[in-house]
């Protein structure tokens, strides 16, 4: 089994962590599912709610890098491997790490997944458009592909000469496994998958339902950088690993995947039609308010219209996403 256990105080951007069961899974054949959440799928590690994850992940196709310039990595050299020994694919285009299993979680319970931190594994992100995918298909029917230098200490991404975009790293693509089957990693859905929310950074709670016993928790689609609504079809997308703690949560009840950030909670909507998307993020939050705050349904209803914001969290994955930001701040007295 291809992870390291230990008992620790570890330190990481958030500050200290309390002593708990410390593991870590690195990219091998073994340990990726690529392109798909699978409710059959063997766990590469089993942990208790509570534990401590650290998880490497990969993003790209290491010929078309090699080609733009980027000097082979160990990343770049797992997805060799992966295309080499790899021969169940899809039908998503995602590699993600995973599962683990997460002892005592049972279908209609929550799994809270606590990011804890993120990191760079690679000096370099990559962006491409693609012919017949994007917002824009009939603009640009074409492949184009752009490798960008990532400066980790002044922690930008070099657009180009003059262009310097901030990066905030997170995952485009995490989630559990569902009821039976398989499901795509391209779209995102009830177990939250290809949600590309570049709020989910370090820091932030991710409340996701569970639907097989363990919830079989994968991540992959690493982001440096993003906007929102991802029109190009990509991100800036990169190599990193990230810190998680997962939690069994049987005090709650979800239908859709919910998040919360030190100063926002998050409501999310997912649809092929963009308005419909926004209704049901706007629903969550509704039913968000009643159930957290006691707010009637009509006052619920008022106080999203006053206080919280509607995003466009993509527009490119089929399913569209949007995302309702409620702030936390206006909960407090003045």
């Amino acid at each position: 089994m291809p992870h390291r256990h230990r008992l620790a105080t570890v330190t990481f951007a958030l500050g200290t962590l309390p002593l708990a069961a410390q593991h870590t899974v690195r990219v091998t054949p073994a340990t990726v599912q690529w392109g798909r959440f699978d409710a059959a799928a063997k766990p590469v590690l089993t942990v208790k709610s509570g534990e401590v994850v650290t998880m490497d992940t990969i993003c790209g196709v290491p010929e078309m890098l090699e080609r733009l310039g980027a000097a082979a990595d160990d990343p770049i050299r797992e997805m060799k491997q992966m295309y080499a020994e790899i021969k169940d694919r899809g039908p998503g285009p995602h590699f993600l790490t995973g599962p683990v299993a997460i002892e005592g979680a049972m279908p209609g319970d929550v799994l809270e997944v606590e990011i804890l931190d993120i990191r760079l594994r690679s000096p370099y992100g990559w962006m491409m458009i693609s012919p017949d995918a994007g917002a824009l298909p009939d603009e640009f029917p074409y492949q184009r592909e752009k490798l960008i230098p990532l400066d980790e200490r002044n922690k930008t991404a070099e657009f180009a000469p003059g262009i310097h975009i901030p990066i905030r790293p997170f995952f485009g693509c995490f989630g559990v496994a569902p009821p039976d089957g398989r499901l795509s990693s391209g779209p995102p859905s009830y177990n939250a998958g290809n949600l590309d929310n570049k709020w989910l950074v370090a820091g932030t709670k991710v409340y996701i339902p569970v639907h097989v016993p363990g919830a079989l928790f994968e991540v992959g689609d690493g982001h440096a950088a993003q906007g929102d609504g991802e029109v190009c079809i990509t991100a800036i997308e990169t190599n990193l690993t990230g810190v998680f703690r997962f939690t069994v949560r049987k005090d709650m009840k979800l239908r859709w995947p919910r998040a919360e950030t030190p100063t926002h909670f998050i409501t999310m909507g997912l649809h092929e039609r963009l308005d419909e998307a926004a209704r049901r993020a706007t629903l969550e939050m509704i039913d968000y308010l009643m159930t957290a705050h006691n707010l009637s349904r009509d006052d619920a209803y008022m106080l999203t219209s006053a206080g919280v914001d509607l995003h466009v969290t993509q527009v490119v994955d089929g399913v569209k996403g949007v995302h309702a930001t409620l702030p936390k701040a206006i909960f407090t007295a003045p």
